[in-house]
């Protein structure tokens, strides 16, 4: 009689343990009628996800001569998902990594705002945004959704949140490049490269000047919104961070600024996820 109910126990857990879905990342494409092509992301569907849920959405961006692929393989971003989720520091999500770029800079348009030829912010929020959101039964509103990036992306965290503060609860940037008055424009040794006006891009759409020109209304929104930056002490970019922070605190808009050790690198960014998902889970409305 033991040794029955022993076997039924055991073959009761393997048959639960085997219709338990573990999570996975899948990639998914949509056409771009603004963009005129074929945008390839990246999403990660926490285990257990049924489609007939709804779950809460982090919006998890790349950066300069990067693609949607890179969170998921050198970021490793599933594994520290998996691992915050089972040990309840957040909440079941999906992250959604899209594409905004690719590793020739100078030869294919990269970048999270509108350019000539490129309006990758209408397609991200008129098109992208809804569409993937529909497909995968998740955020929906405001509280229920976060964005994040690193470099190119945390820049574009940043500023999407301050232009659109009634679409994320909280905006994380990591490493960010969010002005470019220290360096005009690059590449401009090879002749038509891309990479100048992705360079000026990111000057016009400063996220520090966003903050020092802001009015009355525009500080009230921006209040609505957890911001957190997050950079290294050997980074190039650390001083736009500083100045964000300091800009936002003399505005009364609260921000979190972590200075940790380290570069502009991936094994920065990669521990930088141990902190940002967590916090853009505390800052859900569920």
């Amino acid at each position: 009689m033991k040794k029955t109910l022993l076997l039924f126990l055991t073959l009761a857990f393997a048959l639960t343990a085997a219709s338990a879905q573990p999570s996975k990342i899948v990639t998914d494409s949509i056409e771009s009628a603004k963009l005129g092509c074929t945008q390839k992301y990246n999403v990660y569907l926490p285990a257990g996800y049924k489609v007939t849920e709804s779950y809460p959405v982090i919006y998890l961006l790349h950066g300069l001569y990067g693609d949607y692929s890179n969170w998921a393989g050198t970021g490793r971003m599933k594994d520290v998902a998996d691992l915050l989720i089972a040990s309840g520091e957040m909440v079941p999500a999906v992250i959604i990594m899209p594409n905004a770029g690719d590793n020739d800079v100078h030869g294919y348009q990269n970048g999270y705002f509108n350019v000539e030829n490129w309006p990758y912010e209408d397609f991200f929020f008129e098109e992208f945004l809804p569409a993937a959101e529909k497909k995968y039964n998740c955020g929906g509103c405001k509280g229920r959704r976060a964005i994040m990036g690193l470099s190119m992306g945390g820049g574009g965290s940043i500023v999407y949140a301050q232009r659109h503060p009634d679409m994320f609860s909280s905006a994380y940037g990591m490493s960010a490049w969010l002005d470019n008055k220290h360096r005009e424009v690059r590449g401009t040794d090879r002749a038509g490269s891309k990479l100048v006006i992705t360079d000026q891009s990111v000057r016009a759409h400063s996220a520090i000047d966003f903050v020092a020109n802001a009015d009355t209304q525009t500080i009230g929104r921006l209040q609505t919104v957890c911001w957190y930056l997050d950079c290294g002490d050997d980074d190039a970019l650390l001083p736009l961070s500083v100045d964000l922070h300091l800009k936002m605190k003399a505005a009364g808009i609260h921000s979190e600024l972590r200075v940790r050790d380290g570069g502009h690198t991936w094994e920065y960014w990669h521990t930088a996820l141990g902190t940002s998902l967590p916090f853009a889970s505390r800052n859900f409305s569920l």
